[in-house]
């Protein structure tokens, strides 16, 4: 059985998607992208744009009673590997030992021309 996750604090979806589906014990969230609360890309920096994101990944696991602590797996794109020091250095403040499995993938393009975007799976 699967639901999908919501709250006043979680970005609405651009399309016919959910934000994140919790099945069983495990919640797979859709690619969150630097959007704020009030709909606008931050893109400034990867850092900034981390920061957006992370606040979004947060908001998704509180809904279902989770934190940073159960995240297994992340996956990022970006627009661009140069981004990629500035992005180990931001998402090291994040997590701890053990850190989640990750991909790190350069695209083509983003939705809105993000910068990054971010996928996970938690597990409870």
């Amino acid at each position: 059985m699967k639901k999908a996750v919501s709250g006043k604090d979680i970005p609405s979806a651009l399309g016919p998607y959910s934000a994140a589906v919790m099945a069983g014990n495990t919640l797979y969230a859709s690619g969150q992208i630097p959007v704020d609360e009030t709909g606008n890309l931050i893109n400034s920096s990867v850092a900034d744009a981390l920061s957006v994101i992370m606040k979004n990944v947060i908001a998704i696991l509180a809904a279902e009673g989770m934190n940073l602590d159960n995240i297994v797996k992340t996956t990022v794109f970006s627009s661009s590997m140069d981004y990629f020091p500035e992005f180990n250095e931001a998402y090291a403040s994040y997590f701890q030992k053990p850190y989640p499995a990750r991909s790190f993938i350069e695209v083509s393009k983003l939705p809105k021309n993000a910068m990054i975007e971010m996928e996970f799976i938690a597990v409870k």
